[in-house]
């Protein structure tokens, strides 16, 4: 007897996203339309010159950088998940450097000032940061202290009404352009994790002059990310006012690890996407190509290395997604965090270096770009935490 009915594969969902609703979607559609009219056109010009602050404010205008922030502040009162959306739709404009200036803005510079900061600290920073009117930097790094935070040693010595700063942070994206920074130091020498504090800083006064005591030392060259600027930022008695403390005195550590699970998770919605990319190019390509008379996409090595990316990717999302949840719901799941972040950036390593692979010869030129994006992506794997780090974390969770 023939059944009444024939279910076929289903390979465009269109079930509800458990995480995303309406409006997660409509904001996905118009951002990414304007990441690919205005951002997208730009992408090898800004390889030379660097994405300019005018896309920074022309995002504030639109709202895509408040989007998590109350409303009070000039943001969109959204959820966590509007980062998400936000990290996906930053996939289409083709400059991870961008991509990752814009990261540092609105997932590792703003949440802590938001979280931590007085309600004066907010309105200096908060407010115009969200507007796109200012820029800022996460100085963390130091050329001595990486993965090691608790090993930093620019000092911040209370002095009166002020604190003197000394000291030097490396690889600071952001770092040559911005006005202010979130910045990790020591307040007590003698201890380790409970002798650190954040503070928030002006770099630069009304005439987007260095401030006193502050200079950039050096401008980095880098393998990938050559959008978005890297500095090498100098402290030499650089004074600010006590009232520029970021949280608690003693706290910053833990205050910044918090702040590192966010960036984490960002991170890691940012490489699926990135993949979801490099697949699409990659996927055209193989259908137009054509080797010993057919489409490449139609012999079988190169369609099951579609497979096997595609599922990947697949798991990546997947793992985000339901970390991401589980984190805007109010738990704090490290362990799931820095997994989905490993295992992301890996994935995304993978699928660059295949989609290379599957270009050949032009993988390896300019002119396809897939160069850029192996090399951008390369970034992922050492910033906000090392695989090795991750690795240890993950361990240590487990009792070892």
């Amino acid at each position: 007897m023939a059944t009444a009915t024939v279910i076929k594969p289903e390979h465009e969902g269109t079930r509800r996203h458990f995480i995303f609703t309406d409006e997660h979607l409509d904001l996905r559609e118009s951002m990414s339309g304007w990441v690919k009219k205005e951002l997208h056109p730009h992408r090898n010009e800004w390889e030379e010159t660097l994405w300019p602050n005018e896309i920074m404010r022309r995002a504030g205008e639109l709202g895509y950088l408040g989007l998590c922030f109350p409303e009070e502040y000039g943001g969109q009162g959204g959820d966590y998940f509007y980062s998400l959306v936000r990290a996906e739709c930053m996939s289409y404009s083709g400059s991870g450097g961008t991509n990752m200036g814009f990261a540092v803005q609105t997932d590792m510079v703003l949440p802590p000032v938001h979280l931590l900061g007085t309600e004066e600290q907010k309105q200096r920073y908060l407010v115009p940061g969200i507007r796109g009117e200012r820029i800022g930097c996460l100085g963390i790094t130091e050329p001595g202290a990486g993965s090691d935070v608790a090993g930093i040693r620019t000092t911040a010595v209370r002095d009166g009404d002020e604190y003197v700063i000394n000291g030097a942070k490396t690889f600071i994206t952001n770092g040559a352009r911005a006005d202010f920074c979130v910045l990790v130091t020591k307040t007590d020498p003698e201890k380790r994790h409970d002798g650190i504090t954040l503070f928030v800083v002006d770099l630069r006064d009304e005439n987007c002059d260095t401030v006193p005591g502050f200079e950039i030392s050096r401008k980095l060259e880098k393998m990938g990310m050559h959008a978005s600027d890297t500095g090498e930022l100098a402290f030499d008695d650089m004074r600010v006012p006590a009232d520029a403390v970021l949280g608690e005195i003693g706290k910053g550590f833990y205050h910044i690890s918090w702040e590192l699970q966010g960036e984490r998770l960002v991170a890691a919605a940012g490489c699926y996407a990135s993949c979801e990319r490099m697949f699409e190019r990659t996927l055209e390509y193989a259908k137009e190509r054509e080797a010993f008379g057919r489409p490449i996409g139609r012999f079988q090595v190169i369609r099951h290395k579609f497979a096997d990316m595609a599922t990947k990717i697949e798991a990546a999302k997947q793992m985000v997604h339901a970390t991401a949840w589980r984190f805007a719901n109010g738990e704090y799941p490290v362990r799931e965090i820095t997994m989905a972040k490993l295992f992301a950036t890996r994935v995304c390593h993978e699928v660059a270096d295949e989609c290379v692979q599957i270009h050949g010869g032009y993988g390896y030129m300019k002119e396809y770009e897939i160069e850029r994006a192996y090399r951008d992506q390369r970034l992922n794997r050492i910033g906000a935490g090392t695989d090795e780090i991750m690795l240890d974390v993950i361990g240590r969770s487990y009792g070892l």
